[in-house]
């Protein structure tokens, strides 16, 4: 079943405040929430919709991502990265304390790394026919010292001893009991006292990764190849993000592609395009005949079935597509100047016949200024 818009759950215009937002949440999730709904499925369903749209839209990261994607932008098994997972206490307890007895007091979770994004510039060539690319990508990687833990081999980092490892702190105010990020350890649950010499104790380091990637052939400008874990490392030990790596390709010489067709211009000469004749076209696999019919005029298409690409989502190869242009000569020379105004001159008499488009307009040009006149 598909997934409604996150700002329609919460009642929300797309231009909302993050501020707005936490106030439509509340006010929802007062209403439904399970501790006051007792059981009621309908009602468990519809705050869960609240809560994932809540933990998208104030995620800064997953919100821009959801404002320029949608659901498959957030959606982990499409490579978005969204939450949905956390149970009823762990995000009501963050806004609301243990106003309904549930207490709400998680641990912290260390921050999984931010996904990058590689573009790479491909040819039409390497586009269609698929390639193995190395690429270099400037990110945070774990550090091998300490093995992503931060702390100084030897050691380990300890619990921290203000949150006991919760990596948030209660403060009561009257009715309300409102949870801090711990004062102590930011966060992160523990304490790193004798920190990697290699990280300065946040478990990862900045590297240039040479990485091989497989580009499947059919490629087209705009397609993403994902690489999952090979983004930013976390840090402390956090999962790392994804590298996406982004399809351009290049503009071609000769061939302009559109979907799975290709289409180019032949130019052909004057004889023959009015004798005809055959000519040699280019294929991204070579050259190959074409028969051009005599009388052909510029702008006419002829398809080569099959002589296109096939598309990185599979099914038959496309066309090729030619235009022939029709080149009138240059450089004559006097006497070819004059070959051609006594063929002009053959012509003129039978001019409806041999050039019925130019007759016709001409006709009609004249239909025209006796009708203004009339």
């Amino acid at each position: 079943m598909s997934k409604r818009d996150y700002y329609e759950v919460l009642g929300l215009e797309r231009s909302a405040s993050e501020r707005d937002i936490k106030k439509a949440y509340k006010r929802l999730a007062m209403k439904y929430h399970p501790d006051r709904t007792k059981g009621d499925k309908d009602f468990e369903e519809k705050f869960r919709e609240i809560k994932e749209a809540y933990e998208v839209l104030t995620n800064a990261e997953l919100k821009a991502r959801y404002d320029q994607y949608g659901h498959a932008g957030v959606d982990p098994q499409m490579g978005g990265g969204g939450g949905g997972h956390q149970d009823f206490s762990d995000i009501f307890g963050d806004v609301f304390g243990d106003i309904f007895g549930g207490g709400g007091r998680r641990q912290s979770r260390a921050q999984r790394g931010s996904d990058l994004r590689y573009n790479l510039e491909l040819s039409l060539e390497e586009a269609v026919k698929g390639k193995n690319v190395e690429i270099k990508v400037p990110t945070w990687v774990s550090c091998e010292t300490c093995d992503g833990s931060g702390a100084k081999p030897g050691s380990k980092p300890q619990v921290c001893s203000t949150c006991h490892g919760q990596g948030q702190v209660q403060m009561r105010q009257g009715f309300f009991a409102v949870q801090q990020t711990c004062p102590t350890c930011h966060g992160q649950g523990k304490i790193i006292s004798d920190p990697c010499s290699s990280c300065g104790g946040q478990g990862r380091v900045q590297k240039n990764k040479t990485l091989s990637v497989k580009i499947p052939a059919g490629v087209d400008t705009g397609d993403r190849i994902r690489l999952a874990g090979e983004g930013e490392a976390g840090a402390h030990g956090a999962p790392a993000g994804d590298l996406y790596v982004q399809v351009h390709v290049k503009e071609h010489a000769i061939f302009e592609r559109d979907g799975s067709n290709l289409y180019c211009e032949v130019p052909i000469g004057f004889a023959t395009a009015a004798l005809g004749g055959e000519i040699h076209v280019p294929t991204l696999d070579g050259k190959v005949k074409l028969k051009i019919p005599s009388e052909t005029q510029t702008g006419r298409m002829f398809r080569m079935r099959g002589k296109g690409v096939r598309s990185v989502r599979g099914g038959i190869e496309g066309d090729l597509i030619c235009k022939v242009v029709v080149e009138t000569p240059v450089n004559l020379t006097d006497s070819q100047k004059e070959l051609l105004r006594q063929l002009d001159s053959e012509m003129e008499e039978g001019s409806a016949k041999h050039r019925p488009k130019e007759t016709g307009f001409f006709d009609g040009v004249k239909r025209f200024f006796d009708d203004l006149r009339s």
